[in-house]
Order: structure tokens, then sequence, then C-alpha cells
């Protein structure tokens, strides 16, 4: 019987690279098996090692795409990273519409099914959380004591199938132009939480001479008054202790009404999946982002949608989701966001390539061109659908974009807004947030991290790295996870009880 080759210590991921990523720590003077390279120096993991040599200059290939220039010249075995790799401007060229195509839906009779709470409106929850939407940060206080009353005090005891009372806190509402585009951004933000169906009630509370009145964001987007969506002001009820006695009473009110709210057996078509990775690594575009893109695709066969953001980190690699496009005009509006992008940073003295962290640069990311190619690997493979604007609606099924920035807690917000009930998170440098009203399962690109921090992960893709799993077992396992969370089994992050502190609307403009 033969022995198996053994694996090599460096992952080649398209056959034009000139550089490849390390699967562990590479001691100089290693030789890379079935070439004549030998390391010049220690590869740290996840790192790149020039394979061939590489002129200063000269185009430094990943994935077969560019991802910088060469700041020096290179040669064969050396570590390749900020010393000897420079960003430059992305020039790629973009073809609109050639690879859309209908999307491909498995028939009815084999698409799966979840449990969820079916709403009024027609939209699931994946959750069934009563919240309470400050207007501005000056009612932030207040909801933030009428919430620990319910989930600290025992306010809850006895309405188990209620998942808590979540406040929805944030730093603005005043100070700001209602004709500003901030100003847009924030209340369809507001007002997308309040319809988001993992939400069975909601109560909004505001100071009362705010900027950011209620009124206006009831009228504006077709909200009306019931027994399930209550608001209030703290001037108008005289204060802080009669506003806390009266909202308390109110959710009490709500609470059996909640309570009694049951999960049914529904199609697939009732998920909405935020697609997300933080704290990259170098084996982010190798393990969990195209696992994660291979379930995405999975659910979208199945009639669910998909949802991809951060428009900063797919710059450099937007020409790959343009090709996908089932029309011009969603190319061309997902141009348009990129555009905006480039003008927005030019404004506030910034480069889109400010965007890899300190962590990112450490785990072996070196531009934003890297990142952008491994980040949008999480959309996987389906035709791109509609491009949204933040916080906008999700009305079309399939695979479609949402423009957020690439800070996390920012862009999730965008993404539940718009009517995300489930989340999928990358990481490897370990993420640990949580987003409620949506569950965030977490999954680690690399072992080491995963072992690690294991009791905040809740899947592994490492083995993609070493040889031992595949893009396609760790995406069904990530696809299975999100039917059985979905369904109700409760992710790590959750057990802790995290999601507070997440809901964080993109601030932009000026404060007056």
């Amino acid at each position: 019987m033969s022995t198996p080759a053994p694996i090599s210590p460096v992952i080649q991921l398209n056959p034009t690279d000139n550089v490849s990523v390390a699967r562990a720590v590479i001691s100089a003077g290693t030789v890379l098996p079935g070439s004549n390279v030998v390391a010049r120096n220690e590869i740290p993991s996840g790192h790149k090692i020039a394979t061939q040599p590489i002129e200063a200059g000269e185009a430094v290939l990943k994935y077969g795409q560019v991802i910088g220039l060469a700041s020096a010249s290179i040669q064969p075995g050396e570590h390749v990273h900020l010393h000897n790799l420079a960003m430059q401007d992305s020039d790629v060229t973009h073809e609109f519409a050639v690879d859309g195509r209908p999307t491909p839906l498995l028939p009815e009779s084999e698409r799966r099914t979840f449990e969820g709470y079916v709403r009024p409106d027609g939209q699931v929850g994946t959750r069934n959380y009563i919240g309470i939407i400050t207007s501005v940060n000056c009612s932030a206080t207040v909801s933030r004591a009428i919430a620990d009353g319910f989930n600290r005090g025992g306010g809850l005891a006895g309405f188990d199938n209620v998942d808590g009372v979540v406040a929805l806190t944030h730093g603005t509402g005043c100070a700001i132009s209602t004709k500003a585009e901030g100003y847009q951004f924030l209340i369809r933000t507001l007002s997308g939480y309040a319809k988001n169906p993992n939400f069975a009630g909601i109560l909004m509370i505001g100071l009362g001479c705010e900027t950011n009145q209620i009124e206006p964001i009831l009228e504006k987007f077709g909200l009306e008054e019931g027994p399930m969506l209550r608001t209030m002001t703290i001037q108008r009820l005289g204060g802080t202790r009669k506003t806390i006695e009266t909202a308390s009473e109110i959710i009490r009110e709500m609470l059996p009404i909640a309570n009694a709210m049951q999960r049914t057996t529904v199609p697939l078509t009732g998920l909405k999946l935020a697609l997300q990775c933080g704290g990259s690594d170098g084996y982010s575009g190798i393990s969990a982002n195209p696992a994660l893109g291979y379930a995405a695709d999975l659910l979208v066969k199945h009639g669910g949608t998909a949802v991809l953001s951060e428009t900063p980190e797919i710059y450099g690699a937007e020409h790959l989701l343009t090709r996908r496009a089932q029309s011009p005009a969603v190319a061309q509006k997902l141009m348009d966001r990129i555009d905006w992008w480039r003008d927005y940073t030019v404004k506030n003295n910034a480069e889109l390539n400010n965007n890899p962290s300190h962590g990112n640069k450490a785990g072996g990311l070196t531009t934003i061109l890297e990142k952008s190619l491994g980040a949008v690997a999480k959309g996987g493979t389906m035709p791109l659908a509609a491009v949204y604007e933040y916080a906008e609606p999700i009305d079309q099924s399939g695979f479609v974009f949402m423009d957020t920035p690439g800070y996390d807690p920012v862009a999730v917000t965008g993404q539940v807004a718009g009517g995300c009930n489930i989340i999928v998170f990358t990481t490897g440098r370990g993420s640990v947030s949580g987003f409620k009203p949506a569950p965030c399962i977490k999954v680690a690109t690399n072992s080491e991290m995963y072992e690690h921090m294991q009791e905040d992960m809740d899947v592994n893709c490492g083995g993609i790295v070493t040889g031992e799993d595949t893009i396609e077992a760790a995406g069904e396992r990530i696809f299975e996870a999100v039917i059985a969370i979905a369904s109700g089994q409760h992710t790590l992050s959750e057990d802790f009880g995290f999601g507070d502190n997440e809901f964080v609307p993109w601030q932009i403009g000026a404060v007056t």
C-alpha cells in the first residue's frame, strides 16, 4: 500500500499566482516540496511566501488576481508583506451581467424547511424578542433600565417562549439635519428594526424635544400603533420614573401575546442570512469564507436569501460580482456605490486601503485588494439579484448585496434593519460579537484559534487549511447549523447573552 504524499506546507490558490500561503509557521531554510524554493526567512502562519522572482513594480498575484505591486525586488522564498508589497488603485475591467442567469432553485418538493415564527406581515422570525427602540441618545439610559428590569430583574418569569427584551440604543438622534443622508440612514435603520420579524413587539421611546421625532418615522414607513407597537416620550410622561413604570406596564401587556406565539414549519424562503466576516486573517479567503459561500449557495437554491455587505471590503473584487449580476442595471448600481465610496473617502482624507486593521495585517493580509478577494468568497457563486443601499428593506430573494461600511457592528446593523433574521460571521483572529435580535453563528478560519477560543466559536473550518476537510463538507455543516439555529438552537454568543451593544447605525454627516 503506497504512502500518501505529505501535505505541502503552503497553499497555492491559483496556478498563475507568484505567492503561496503558509499552512503553519515555515522555518527559514525549509525547502518547498516539488520546487527549488527555499524559505529565506521565517514565514508566519497565514502569511505569503514568494514562489517566483518578482521585480519592483511588478504585480503580486493571489487567487489569480492582483493584490498589489512589489515595492522592492522580491526573491523566491521571501516573506511577502507590508515591507515589500504596496497597494495600487484597482483598475480591473468591469463586465456587466456576462455570467448573469436566473437563480437555479431546487424543485419545491426537494427544498428544506425550518421552524420559525410567522408574523402577521408574512415575514418569519427565528427569535421571539420584544424590542425597545430609542429615537435619540437621550432616551438610552431609561430604555436600558426598562430592559434590565425584565432580563435581570425577573420580569420574564413564566414567559419561557420570549427570548428577552432588547434595548436598541445609539449615540445620535439630535444635532443632525433631517435633510442629511445620515438622518435618512438613521430613520431607515430604526424603522427596519421595528419591522424585523425577530421582534414580536416594539416599544419606541424618545425624549420629546429631539430632532428625530417618532411620529414622522411612523408616517414615512407605514408603521401603525397597536397592541404590539407602542410609542412614548419621557417629557410627555413626566420624567424618568414615570416612563420606566409606564413602559414596563406596556411590556407586561405584550408578554402574554408574545409568549403565545409558536414556531411552525416554514420553507427556507423565510430566511434572510447576513454574511459577515471580522477579525479576518490570511486563511479567511481560503477556508471559512468560501465554505460560507458554499452554504449561501445552498440556502439560495432552497429559496432563501443571502446578503453580502461591507462595500470597502469588495473594492478590487467588485468585478467578480458585476459579472454575476442578473442585469446591467444591478451591476451599475453596485458600481455607483463603489464610486460613492471613492468620493466619500477622499472627502474625509482617507483611502479604501485604510480598511485592513492591525489584526488583519498580523494575520497575513496586506492590502484591501487581498482582503476583498477573500471577503467576496462569502458570496458564493449564485447570480447577483439586487443591490440595496444601507438599511433598505430587502425585498428580493436570492443572493443580494447591501452597501455598508466594513466596520462589523455598523454593517450588521444595516443588514438586520433590511430584514436579516440570522447571521453567519467568519473570523480568523477571534471576533466575539452578538447581534440581538438575530442569532450569530461564529465560524473559525483556523484550528489554532478555534481551540484557543472554542467557547465562542460555533463551527471550525481550520481543517480546510490542514487538508483534513473540504470547502464542500464545511459548507454543508454551516448550512445545517443555519437551519438548526434558525429553528431555535442557541449559538454560543447567545448562551453568553451577547448582543446588547452591537446596534450601531451608520453615522455620517455634520453634527451641529
